[in-house]
């Protein structure tokens, strides 16, 4: 009697779908050479080739094709089913990994993930934050969170929170000694807090104004590579640092910052949670997905 696993059966589903091995292994969270041998492993069992295979395609067989055809809605049952009874688990277990920013991390971490340990007791969270975008499918985490523009094209997209806009600030002593830019172009004639990347590059400060977008590569003896840092010296006078306005609203209200060029840095795109698009996502992902949902309509993710 010819027996098969789910997960090859998920294989073979997978491969037929994403027309390689190497997008259905990102899918399925598995490595190629995995997921080529699960393929041969059944295909030996059946002893017919369900892929025909060359160096620029894999497409199915005619066997294939059937056998596709019959066994895709078996599968997409048994998932459903899964999904129900998953959906009445009396508490999510486990660890939920996470990959983002230090950013990221201080808007989020009390009202979205400290939330989400709160109602879910049984659970562990890791959160790993790196400068440098990571394959989270291959570093073994449930999902990622940063800005949307960051993330890569083939995962699911969650938005987390509103847009964020940046702000350019500096200290009123700052400005008494230096004066404020009107324009950006004004910046040459300034001491800019610059930014280094996790890739090594220095950030070059984005501006938008009536459809025309440009940035400028702005001069200043100070680089640095945490947001912190950059607002502390900000605060002692050191120049002006380019930074996202949630960071800096207390300083802005308090008085101790002053922002310039607010007409010049509109919002962009907010935070958001992504990960593969497999086609179930286990219970703890999907308990954090609803909870994300919640907080969007009572719009509390906006401050760290």
């Amino acid at each position: 009697m010819m027996r098969g696993s789910l997960a090859e059966l998920e294989a073979v589903l997978a491969v037929s779908s994403r027309g390689g091995f190497r997008a259905a292994a990102r899918e399925l969270g598995i490595s190629s050479s995995s997921l080529s041998q699960q393929i041969a492993t059944l295909e030996t069992r059946m002893g017919v080739r369900l892929f025909n295979r060359s160096t620029r395609s894999v497409i199915l067989s005619a066997a294939g094709e059937q056998f596709v055809a019959s066994v895709g809605p078996a599968l997409e049952a048994i998932r459903s089913a899964v999904e129900h009874v998953d959906e009445h688990r009396a508490e999510a277990t486990g660890t939920l990994r996470i990959n983002t920013s230090v950013g990221a991390t201080r808007m989020i971490l009390t009202p979205l993930i400290l939330e989400y340990m709160r109602r879910n007791p049984q659970m562990a969270v890791e959160i790993v934050t790196e400068g440098a975008l990571v394959d989270v499918n291959a570093k073994g985490f449930d999902a990622g969170i940063r800005i949307r523009e960051a993330v890569p094209p083939d995962m699911v997209v969650v938005p987390i929170g509103d847009s964020i806009r940046p702000a350019i600030i500096g200290s009123s002593d700052y400005f008494r000694r230096h004066g404020k830019p009107q324009v950006p172009a004004d910046l040459q004639n300034h001491l800019c807090i610059r930014a280094r990347m996790a890739s090594g590059t220095i950030y070059r400060w984005e501006f938008e104004r009536r459809g025309e977008s440009f940035a400028l590569d702005v001069p200043g003896k100070l680089v640095l590579d945490d947001s912190d840092l950059m607002l502390r010296a900000a605060r002692e006078g050191a120049g002006l640092a380019y930074l996202s306005e949630w960071q800096v609203e207390d300083d802005l209200a308090a008085g101790k910052l002053e922002q310039v060029l607010g007409a010049w840095t509109p919002p962009y795109p907010g935070l958001c949670l992504y990960y593969p698009g497999r086609r179930n996502i286990p219970a703890k992902l999907r308990r954090l997905v609803d909870l994300i949902h919640e907080i969007r309509q009572s719009g509390d993710v906006e401050k760290p």
